[in-house]
């Protein structure tokens, strides 16, 4: 007998299990592994019998299509079971640019897609991804639903580039991807604008003035 309830003793036991540091072969991890593995094979099936073939092409879309509904459940179960490692925060972002990365560079090797789209997007990929360092020592700039919304257009857009498609559904695709690359110019501009709040806060604090304080996230 000790003399603790055994209310008390679960909740001890589970707040020791969200307490005990997640460990790198987890089901999250491994998911984002699995997305960085997909990346080559994708671009061997993008390139295969001379790049034009629909049936190959079908077979990268599909490793396309699993890469990032491997990016919706990663974070997910990351952040909902306590899987949350520094493996994971490095190797999610960089496997999510990885595959749209390769995507775009591979359309666009193909005469898919123009060389100015995939440099749009990947300019304000890496451009965003930098800013966010820039000022993670202030604080986080958190994602936006546009910034939502433009990773769901880039997918959609970027998915039926990768199939061989004609008529309608061809122009469909120009109308979706034009969709993706304004949200794609717009967010950025915005994620920009919350940037250089934060660095504003930032340097109020640090002179004494009034503002923001560092760390937390700009009132937007």
């Amino acid at each position: 007998m000790t003399g603790v309830p055994a209310s008390a003793a679960g909740s001890h036991h589970r707040t020791a299990a969200a307490a005990r540091p997640a460990g790198l072969w987890n089901i999250a991890n491994i998911l984002t592994m699995a997305r960085l593995v997909l990346v080559p094979g994708f671009v061997l099936l993008m390139f295969h019998n001379g790049g034009y073939d629909p049936a190959w092409r079908a077979y990268a879309w599909a490793a396309f299509a699993i890469a990032m509904i491997t990016d919706l459940f990663d974070g997910h179960l990351a952040r909902r079971y306590n899987l949350v490692t520094d493996f994971g925060k490095i190797a999610d972002p960089i496997a999510d640019k990885a595959i749209m990365g390769a995507a775009l560079i591979c359309l666009s090797a193909l005469d898919d897609l123009p060389w100015w789209v995939t440099g749009v997007i990947l300019l304000r990929e890496l451009g965003i991804t930098l800013m966010r360092f820039w000022v993670i020592r202030i604080g986080v700039i958190p994602a936006s639903r546009g910034g939502k919304m433009k990773t769901l257009a880039q997918g959609v857009a970027v998915g039926m580039y990768i199939l061989v498609l004609t008529g309608p559904l061809a122009t469909l695709r120009f109308w979706v991807m034009a969709v993706a690359v304004a949200l794609t110019v717009l967010t950025g501009l915005d994620y920009v604008r919350q940037a250089l709040v934060l660095r504003r806060a930032g340097r109020a604090a640090e002179s004494g003035g009034v503002g923001e304080e560092p760390g937390q996230e700009p009132a937007l």
